[in-house]
């Protein structure tokens, strides 16, 4: 199965936003920056959920 420009623009964007999440999540778990976890953690929860919508938005408009 290919990937169609469209497909692939939305697919790479929304593991971009989950990798954002992820590199927020383990700052805050390292305590990078003040504040800890707590700084960082809602980001890292919001940018995982969006890259998670964007992907899903994007399997349901498949074929739109």
């Amino acid at each position: 199965m290919a990937l169609t420009p469209p497909t692939k623009n939305i697919f790479h964007l929304s593991v971009f936003l989950a990798l954002i999440g992820l590199i927020l999540y383990f700052l805050g778990v390292f305590d990078v920056f003040e504040g800890g976890f707590a700084a960082v953690g809602h980001y890292a929860f919001w940018a995982a959920l969006l890259g998670w919508l964007v992907l899903m938005i994007g399997v349901s408009a498949k074929g739109v």
